[in-house]
């Protein structure tokens, strides 16, 4: 078996099976879940005012959710190994059914979710593919290299850049690459790349993400680029005309409550790295019920309340293989599980993770939303966001004896955490129960 960037499994059987045993096959939970009672009209207000409904007790949460809390609290202990601080919840058919922490985590700190914040820059920006049609009308085909959208660009530093589209961007299929510690990936095989020039450190954050060098054409590989994430929100910037952090609170954060928010990596304050702009390669910072409210927005295919805030047809396309990228299961800057090879998921989840074992999940046919919260443990850095209502976190067990699972984890700086991700999915669907 070879594992390639963010671990996706290219060649092989896929991830190992369950270790406490599924209840049944995908298509038989799918079909349980289908025959289920759904009620896709609740929205949980903001948790000011309630917040989510919740089941506590074991026998209603198995008779109304289908969830088997002994199966949940299984991958509850799992997700306890792989991260230094964090927490596990789930919802399902709109009941938060499972919200459990560990550590000094707990539902009110926001940390750094690292690259989770790329999910929301491709969601941002298929709202303002439907907001600005008029301005950009040719969609995730638009080639965004050019004066019009990119006009800091010019003169391109290769001329291969003027190809790049959209789709590209937000499918890590632009042909550039920031590095070479992770190979290229071309149609499931990789491809080691030369290292790369030595960085300018004259150049500001846009300018750095303008001039990556190129490494195939635009559309020939995959390659997990944060600073090609960051270019579609330069093409949003300047679009909507507001930096991508006021476009997600005026289009998701207000409509759907969210609670204190900000970006981990944007400063005043110790841990906050001064930034131009908003990051669009990741890290956003949210509260806990927050991230799943998130998830919740994508099983209902973008609609809150009475809004429909993200076209649906948008929110499609995030769930499954995307055109742009025929190289990996990675859509608009979500990974995609139509091949099963997290297997022991339904084929139509879908999910994006963030270094150090975060990840927010939706799994369309079982009408469960998921986040797990999987802090490595930089206490002094990402909890310290800059933003004016951010909490401390609790003086609980400070684990300073924790270690990474060996099967589940690399360190080579930050925890990557991904095998850990999709570990944690597969037992928290083995706790839906047919009934």
């Amino acid at each position: 078996m070879e594992i390639s960037r963010r671990g996706f499994f290219i060649r092989g059987a896929g991830v190992v099976p369950l270790l406490y045993g599924a209840p049944g096959s995908r298509s038989t939970l799918e079909a349980a879940s289908r025959s289920r009672s759904k009620d896709h009209n609740y929205f949980p207000p903001p948790d000011i005012e309630g917040g989510w409904r919740s089941l506590t007790d074991p026998d209603r949460i198995r008779k109304v959710a289908g969830i088997d809390v002994r199966r949940l609290d299984q991958a509850f202990e799992y997700t306890e190994t792989t991260s230094k601080y964090g927490g596990l919840l789930v919802a399902r058919h709109g009941w938060l059914v499972y919200e459990k922490y560990f550590g000094r985590a707990n539902r009110e700190v926001t940390p750094n979710m690292a690259s989770c914040g790329k999910a929301f820059t491709s969601i941002s920006c298929g709202i303002m593919l439907n907001e600005k049609r008029d301005e950009i009308p040719e969609g995730l085909e638009t080639k965004v290299f050019t004066e019009k959208y990119l006009p800091e660009a010019f003169p391109l530093s290769d001329p291969r850049k003027a190809d790049i589209k959209l789709g590209h961007l937000l499918a890590m299929t632009s042909g550039m690459a920031e590095g070479n510690m992770f190979p290229g990936i071309v149609r499931g095989e990789n491809v080691k790349l030369d290292p790369p020039p030595p960085r300018d450190p004259s150049l500001g954050q846009d300018e750095a993400a303008l001039r990556v060098r190129m490494w195939t054409t635009p559309g020939g590989g995959y390659f997990y680029s944060s600073q090609g994430s960051h270019l579609a929100s330069i093409v949003l910037r300047h679009r909507v005309g507001m930096e991508l952090q006021a476009y997600i609170d005026e289009k998701l954060a207000k409509p759907m409550g969210f609670g204190g928010w900000g970006y981990g990596m944007i400063g005043p304050g110790p841990g906050g790295t001064k930034l131009a702009h908003t990051p669009g390669g990741g890290g956003i910072a949210l509260r806990a019920t927050d991230a799943l409210r998130f998830g919740y927005l994508l099983l209902r295919k973008g609609r809150w309340g009475k809004q429909q805030l993200v076209p649906a047809e948008y929110v499609d396309l995030c769930a499954k293989p995307s055109p742009y990228n025929v190289h990996t299961p990675f859509s608009l800057q979500f990974e995609v599980n139509e091949d099963g090879h997290v297997f022991g998921a339904p084929r139509d989840t879908f999910f994006k993770s963030g270094a150090g074992g975060f990840c927010i999940y939706a799994v369309p046919s079982l009408d469960l939303a998921v986040y797990k919260m999987s802090i490595a443990g930089m206490m002094g850095g990402p909890y310290d966001l800059g933003f004016s209502n951010q909490p401390k976190p609790t003086p609980q067990d400070p684990r300073d004896d924790w270690k990474p699972h060996p099967s589940n984890q690399f360190v080579d700086g930050p925890i990557d955490g991904d095998a850990g991700t999709r570990r944690a999915l597969e037992m928290v669907v083995a706790s839906v129960i047919d009934i």
